[in-house]
């Protein structure tokens, strides 16, 4: 997408908040170019699947300068103890690929059965393209967390896997402002173990998602039909819908 004005905006703004004069105008700015574009990668960064890329190769140097970026994101107690496994050996990815496909199908061939709108359709036609074709995608991405998840304790899980999640996301939005594309799958995790001596990874680290990482075919992804967000947005207590509770 090669989004513009990264370093400056119309106003001579750079991008650390500071104006031409050295104010600091962090938190006064309410729109202009660097705020439009953030908001168009964050609107437009969607679940890609059938539009990847499976020929056009990635170059490494962008992954690493998308993961670069993702390691910039909040991580609990600062610990940073994400671990990002990148696989781009053919043989490498089409074994995982298998082992997708084995933890996908039953899954998948359920929500098709269960598919009812136009769009439950798409989306399900959509997932089972990838499984079919996830050994094709030219890099995988795993998300993994060193340590083991706590059993029982909702407070422990929480801060487990939230201390990766905005990374992966910095990552996906990333990847959408360069022009590729991802999206979260987990399904390959029935065979957590097997992928893990696949490739290497050691007993005590926890992988939380596979990103398939491709160039996507076209730029022009549009911002989903989503609810209203009045309804489901809450003031003060549950079930008040406005700021003044009433």
């Amino acid at each position: 997408m090669g989004i513009e004005n990264a370093g400056n905006d119309y106003a001579g703004n750079d991008s650390a908040g500071n104006d031409a004069a050295g104010n600091d105008t962090a938190g006064t700015a309410r729109s202009g170019p660097l705020l439009d574009n953030i908001d168009l990668v964050l609107s437009t960064t969607r679940a890609v699947r059938k539009r990847l890329d499976l020929e056009r190769p990635v170059d490494p140097a962008v992954i690493t300068e998308c993961l670069r970026l993702a390691a910039q994101a909040p991580t609990g107690g600062n610990i940073q103890n994400w671990r990002f496994v990148v696989v781009t050996d053919p043989e490498l990815r089409s074994a995982i690929g298998e082992f997708y496909r084995r933890g996908a199908s039953d899954y998948l061939a359920a929500g098709v059965a269960r598919a009812r709108t136009d769009e439950q359709r798409r989306v399900a036609s959509s997932s089972v393209y990838l499984m079919d074709n996830l050994g094709r995608v030219p890099v995988h991405v795993l998300a993994c967390v060193k340590g083991r998840p706590p059993a029982g304790e909702n407070q422990a899980a929480a801060g487990f896997y939230g201390s990766i999640m905005p990374a992966v996301w910095s990552f996906a939005l990333a990847l959408r402002s360069r022009g590729l594309g991802s999206v979260w799958t987990t399904l390959h995790l029935a065979y957590e173990r097997e992928v893990a001596e696949l490739l290497g990874i050691p007993a005590n680290v926890t992988q939380v998602a596979l990103l398939p990482v491709a160039y996507t075919v076209g730029l022009n992804f549009k911002p989903a039909a989503r609810q209203p967000i009045e309804g489901f947005t809450y003031w003060n207590r549950y079930g008040e819908r406005t700021p003044g509770g009433s």
